[in-house]
């Protein structure tokens, strides 16, 4: 995982040196100094290709995880014809460098995301059909001039393309790198390529499931989620540096460190996988967390702390975020916290459970669904906006300090069988198409059922869903709503709609986010790639996000 930056002529030309704080800026020292601003991306090297007569500048902010002595970037071609800036994991290299070998007679990776490269050779735009992985990557073709970006499909990996005033494209892994310079900045949407010049970039959604157009009927297999998760989770694995996992006591990260402990200990019996917790003292998760230690084995770690030391960081954590979602900011601190401390340890890729939730309806609000069809609308919905919640918040507050964090549940194959079943065999609640005979059916009734046979302590593979910031310690939510609130006037709050007319904030904790936000990236369009998470008020449920909110939700103690 690193930070990428490019900047691309609008007519394939020179970019003449541009005046910053009085003085002239040669485009590889722009390129260097805006890119600076996503360095902690990539603590282990800075690579720079300056093409200036193309007009092109590409950069690489480099984290090394798999092939750490040769995969340095800017990638080239065997020919120097094709440069690349990649970010994130090509999780079937092995099988894709095979066939290349096959096809050439011999070849050997520098790393993980070279393949990228020769897979454009032989497929051009369409070489997005055979990767599978987390990865956000800008190409430029010398000989033709053209310009590939592209975004994995549900967008693990951030990204950002913005315009200059003279129509230069500019893309970086975050938004801080750009907004300064461009007069429009957006979120590269996930699952979107755009190929061409410069000045004629066309758009294609390459990735568009069959399940997001259409309510599936396909009955739940719990074999094949579980063969399929477990599958995931080992190319997950692949890297070439210490790793750990996160462990929050909930079923997903659970079952992760569960699963990935089974599958080193296939080579090494005695293996301890490092594992971690964060929270106030005796927070809720603590105690489940420690079951699931303890019955796996894993060497764990619980990192305990303070209400006004997480509070401290809230400027700062809205600045490597880059957004004002206040469920979003809640969840970031405590992450921010546990993510500098794994960091003194010399790891560099950790194990996290996000995506479960939105695919199969783990949220306690979903129990007011209204009928089927709701339900997996607001799945897709879900699914196809992590990029703005907790894929942002786990990408941004892990790479803040340089570590790495992989989503095994957000695998292409996963999410694409577990979004084909039916919603009768995922709504909480229901049993009308189920023939476990429960009063009541736990949310991700499935997923815990397809590993029951001794993954996790019953205790916690059927604790109910307990969301992330509530489960550090109840306090946290009450503190830091109370506090956010206190930095905001009554008269203030009274002009929010005049002040913020994109994404109106309607409480005074919303309204301090949005204010300091505001600071950092001024401007309508800055505000605009942002996204509110909040549950379906239309289904009768409260509008504070917290799954404490819920009437469902059972007091953990």
């Amino acid at each position: 995982m690193c930070g990428i930056f490019a900047i691309f002529s609008k007519n394939g030309e020179c970019i003449q040196p541009k005046t910053y704080h009085g003085r002239l800026h040669t485009l590889r020292e722009i390129g260097y100094r805006q890119s600076g601003k996503q360095r902690h991306r990539g603590p282990d090297y800075t690579g720079v290709c300056c093409l200036p007569e193309h007009g092109v500048l590409m950069m690489h902010e480099r984290l090394a995880i798999v092939g750490v002595e040769t995969g340095h970037q800017p990638l080239h071609s065997e020919n120097k014809n094709i440069i690349m800036v990649a970010n994130g994991e090509i999780y079937n290299y092995l099988e894709l460098s095979a066939e290349i070998a096959k096809r050439r007679g011999h070849y050997k990776p520098k790393s993980d995301c070279s393949v990228i490269i020769e897979m454009y050779e032989e497929y051009g735009e369409l070489l997005l059909d055979h990767i599978t992985g987390m990865f956000a990557f800008v190409l430029y073709d010398k000989r033709e001039k053209t310009i590939l970006i592209a975004r994995d499909p549900f967008g693990i990996i951030p990204m950002y393309i913005g315009e200059d005033f003279d129509g230069n494209i500019w893309v970086a892994s975050e938004m801080k790198c750009i907004v300064d310079v461009c007069t429009k900045v957006e979120t590269f949407p996930p699952g979107e390529l755009r190929y061409g010049k410069a000045d004629n970039l066309v758009r294609r959604t390459y990735y568009q499931p069959a399940w997001r157009y259409k309510t599936p009927s396909m009955c739940a297999d719990l074999n094949r989620i579980k063969t399929i998760l477990e599958n995931a989770v080992r190319t997950h694995l692949q890297c070439d540096v210490p790793f750990g996992a996160l462990l929050s006591g909930g079923v997903d990260s659970s079952l992760i460190a569960s699963i990935a402990t089974k599958i080193q200990r296939e080579r090494e019996p005695s293996y301890r996988l490092k594992t971690f917790s964060v929270g106030l003292q005796n927070a809720p998760d603590f105690e489940a967390a420690r079951l699931v230690a303890d019955y796996i084995g894993s060497d764990h770690k619980e990192i305990i702390f303070k209400i006004e030391d997480a509070l401290d960081g809230i400027r700062d954590i809205i600045y490597h975020i880059e957004t004002y979602d206040v469920t979003t900011v809640r969840c970031s601190l405590p992450m921010l916290l546990l993510t500098r401390y794994i960091k003194s340890t010399g790891i560099k890729m950790i194990l996290s459970g996000e995506g479960a939730d939105e695919m199969f309806g783990g949220y306690l609000y979903f129990f007011n669904a209204p009928n089927y069809n709701d339900f997996h609308e607001e799945l897709v919905k879900r699914v196809f906006q992590l990029h703005l919640s907790d894929c942002l918040r786990s990408n941004k507050v892990s790479m803040a300090k340089g570590i790495e964090l992989r989503v095994p549940f957000l695998d292409t194959a996963f999410i694409n069988y577990v979004m084909s079943v039916r919603p009768e065999d995922k709504i909480p609640g229901d049993l009308n198409c189920f023939n476990d005979q429960q009063k009541y059916r736990i949310e991700k009734h499935i997923l815990r059922a397809a590993f029951a046979d001794g993954y996790l302590p019953d205790q916690v593979l059927w604790r109910q869903k307990e969301q992330f910031s509530d489960g550090v310690g109840y306090n946290w939510i009450d503190s830091i709503r109370r506090v956010a609130t206190e930095h905001v006037t009554d008269s203030e709050f009274a002009k929010a709609s005049e002040r913020y007319t994109v994404n109106t904030p309607t409480t005074k904790e919303a309204y301090y986010y949005r204010s300091i936000f505001e600071e950092m990236f001024p401007g309508e369009s800055a505000a605009k790639t942002v996204s509110r998470w909040v549950p379906r008020r239309d289904w009768g449920c409260p509008e504070d996000p917290s799954g404490r909110a819920q009437s469902v939700h059972q007091v953990h103690k």
